[in-house]
């Protein structure tokens, strides 16, 4: 029975063991540095360090967090040591080597509990990777920099001897960053909320006036009367440390002792009395600005604060930024012309010319494009304010352009549609036959064609000078039409009068034909004008039977008439001289028959 009831004993125990490892941390094992971000292989990209991040989940309180940032070999792991009173051998790793000590992000373990305001908070101290170390490249010590930045609610930014341009402008553009991905993360419409930024300069030999005058001078703007472009970058990297605001305060350390390589063994009795004091003071006014980490307005526990810097590191080391090596501006300026290209290809993408509100809408579709593109890869939001005011210059630029060119091209094609259909309209007007019905097809088809393809901004002009000059043809065309018509209707009953008295010999074609040009030459003189015969039922009758036969869809008969007259005129001269040959004296039509032909009547000479 013993034997049965062994294993589960066993597994019971293990369990329990399981769980009491699975609990809270014994608080000997925290009191060391911990890592919680860590660098790739090649030293570009970041990545988590569980180890770290477990001792920071189990916090409940609210955590603040102390963040150093400076160069390589500043002393930034001694200070934070010299902050929580601890020893070189217990505190952060202190490196007296040319490579850098620390790498990545690393924390202290064990939490400070402090009051504030009447809260409890659990301060957390964190060392970071100084900048500038060889092996690495601009973009990695600039998302150390400013995960740092978004990290920390006390900012110390710790400079050797004094403040340089180039520290200023590292800061600001942490600060850039740091304040860029923040809004990725929790949204452009809520606000960045910085650090309190305290400058701490080590080995302080200024003198004549303080630190935070120093401070305060190398902030201020430069002026520039002239409009010097250098200048004016200076003071754009001030203007971006606004944000800031005033939440920031200096400080200075002087030199601990002259033998660096031995402060580790050192104890405060041998270190410069005056160093003992400031860092006394140090720890006052560090402890005096803590406050609990913000976002979004809400304080972060232990698990929360992970899952903020899982998001942050995320999106850091997804999105593209540049490096301080170039400037905000150019790389601002690569991706300016990125969305200009893709406006140009949108809009080059029309076969000009076009209508003036199609090349509006396009030119709107292209531009928030270009512009959306923009929102998605700019970076600053500083800087970006005066980049989408240059994007929206280039942009407009080229939509000048593209205008000027649809202005040219309409013209030009409306110039040509307007060209032919004027020399038609020449052409209808110098008819070999006239022909009202051949004139409006004309007439509409060549105003339909033009309507159809002018198109663009020359449109409207172009259709004012077309209906001018349809007009003038038509009215040029109905003048001459009547009087054309009339001409050609007696030379048709003279022609018809001879073929019908010497050619064919038909007695009724000819006295038709004689009958036709009274009536045209004699009777309209006598009882009406030429004018006024236009408007005689009888002309309109023969207008019409005129159209009939001069003009059809099947049959132009003013372009067939001449090959269709030469063949008439062939097969009447055929007819003539041997088909009457062949069928005797016999006449088809004997109206003309020759009484004296046979007649044996002798000659009177």
């Amino acid at each position: 029975m013993g034997r049965r009831w062994a294993p589960g004993i066993c597994a019971v125990a293990l369990l329990w063991l399981a769980a009491a490892a699975a609990g809270d941390p014994d608080p000997d094992e925290l009191e060391r540095a911990f890592p919680i971000v860590e660098p790739d292989y090649g030293h570009t990209k970041l990545r988590l360090s569980e180890q770290g991040l477990e001792a920071i989940r189990r916090i409940e309180n609210p955590i603040a967090i102390v963040g150093v940032i400076g160069p390589y070999r500043s002393g930034k792991s001694f200070l934070l040591n010299q902050l929580l009173s601890l020893s070189c051998d217990k505190g952060f790793g202190v490196g007296h080597m040319r490579d850098t000590k620390t790498k990545g992000i690393w924390i202290w373990g064990k939490p400070v509990e402090m009051d504030v305001d009447g809260t409890k908070v659990s301060v957390l101290y964190l060392d970071t990777e100084g900048f500038e170390s060889v092996g690495k490249s601009n973009v990695y010590d600039d998302r150390i920099f400013a995960l740092a930045t978004v990290l920390s609610s006390v900012l110390i930014y710790n400079l050797p001897e004094t403040v340089r341009e180039a520290d200023i402008s590292r800061l600001s553009f942490a600060v850039e960053i740091a304040e860029e991905f923040y809004g990725r993360v929790k949204g452009e419409e809520i606000a960045f909320e910085p650090a309190k930024l305290l400058w701490l300069i080590q080995r302080d030999f200024l003198q004549g006036k303080s630190v935070q005058q120093m401070v305060n001078e190398a902030l201020q703007r430069v002026p520039n009367d002239n409009g010097n472009k250098y200048i004016d970058e200076v003071n754009q990297i001030r203007d971006s440390l606004a944000v800031m605001g005033n939440n920031s305060t200096a400080f200075s350390l002087p030199q601990p002792h002259l033998q660096r390589t031995k402060l580790c063994d050192m104890e405060d009795k041998e270190l410069e009395p005056l160093y003992v004091s400031r860092r006394e003071q140090l720890k006052q006014v560090v402890g005096s600005i803590i406050k609990p980490k913000f976002v979004q307005g809400k304080t972060l526990n232990g698990k929360e604060f992970v899952s903020f810097l899982q998001q942050i590191l995320e999106a850091l080391n997804k999105g593209e930024i540049p490096s301080t090596g170039s400037l905000v501006e150019i790389f601002n300026k690569a991706i300016l012309e990125r969305c200009l290209k893709v406006y140009k290809e949108k809009l080059e993408g029309l076969r000009l010319p076009v209508p003036v509100e199609k090349l509006q809408q396009i030119h709107e579709v292209a531009n928030g494009e270009a512009k959306l593109l923009f929102d998605k890869q700019h970076f600053g939001k500083h800087h970006a304010v005066q980049s989408i005011l240059k994007l929206e210059d280039e942009i407009t630029k080229v939509y000048k352009n593209f205008l000027l060119a649809n202005e040219y091209q309409s013209s030009k094609l409306c110039e040509a549609r307007f060209s032919e259909c004027e020399d038609q309209m020449d052409h209808l007007q110098v008819l070999k036959l006239p022909s009202m019905a051949k004139f409006n097809a004309g007439f509409f088809y060549c105003n339909r064609t033009f309507v159809m393809e002018c198109v663009g901004p020359a449109k409207e002009r172009y259709d004012h000078r077309m209906s001018k000059m349809l007009l003038k043809s038509r009215a040029l065309f109905i003048k001459e039409y009547n009087n054309k018509l009339f001409n050609w209707l007696v030379t048709f009953a003279l022609v018809m009068v001879v073929l019908g008295r010497f050619v064919i010999k038909f007695f009724l074609l000819e006295i038709a034909a004689w009958v036709m040009f009274i009536f045209l030459e004699t009777y309209t003189r006598m009882f009406w004008s030429a004018e006024s015969l236009y408007y005689n039922p009888a002309w309109h009758i023969i207008v019409s039977s005129w159209e009939t036969i001069v003009y059809s869809p099947l049959l132009d008969l003013d372009r067939w008439a001449i090959p269709i007259a030469l063949l008439l005129l062939f097969w009447l001269f055929y007819w003539r001289c041997f088909a009457r040959r062949k069928r005797g004296s016999r006449s088809v039509l004997p109206l003309y028959k020759n009484s004296h032909k046979n007649s044996s009547r002798p000659r009177s000479d």
